[in-house]
C-alpha cells in the first residue's frame, strides 16, 4: 500500500500562484510515478501532469504547459506542482496518484490515490 497526502490548495486570484504537494508513504514510493490529476464540478477526473519514477521522465498537460511544473524531491518522498499564471478554468480538486514505475495519462491505470486538495481561482 502507498498513502499519499496532499496540500497546499487555496484560493487565489487570476495570474496568481499556488504550489501543491503530494507526501507519499508506505511501500517503496520511489520507484513509483507520479502523476496529478484535477476534476472540476460535473467533469471527469482529467490527467494535468506525470513524473515517471526515476524522475526522467515529465509529462504535461497541453492546458497546462508553460504554467505548471512537476517535480519529485525522493530524499522526502514527496511530489510537487508549481502551478503559475493561474486561470479560473483551473479551478478544481486535484489529486495526487501514484502507479509503479512508467506515467500513465489514464486516472484508471492508477493504483493509490491521495484525498485530493482544492485550488479555486477567482477572475
Amino acid at each position: 500500500q502507498v498513502q499519499l497526502v496532499e496540500s497546499g490548495g487555496g484560493l487565489v486570484q487570476a495570474g496568481g500562484s499556488l504550489r501543491l504537494s503530494c507526501a507519499a508513504s508506505g511501500r517503496p514510493s520511489s520507484t513509483y510515478a507520479m502523476s496529478w490529476f484535477r476534476q472540476a464540478p460535473g467533469k471527469e477526473r482529467e490527467f494535468v501532469a506525470a513524473v515517471s519514477w526515476s524522475g526522467g521522465d515529465i509529462y504535461y498537460a497541453d492546458s497546462v504547459k508553460g504554467r505548471f511544473a512537476i517535480s519529485r524531491d525522493k530524499a522526502k518522498n514527496t511530489v510537487y506542482l508549481q502551478m503559475d499564471s493561474l486561470k479560473p478554468e483551473d479551478t478544481a480538486v486535484y489529486y495526487c496518484a501514484a502507479r509503479p514505475l512508467y506515467v500513465n495519462t489514464s486516472p484508471d491505470d492508477y493504483d493509490y490515490w491521495g484525498q485530493g486538495t482544492q485550488v479555486t481561482v477567482s477572475s
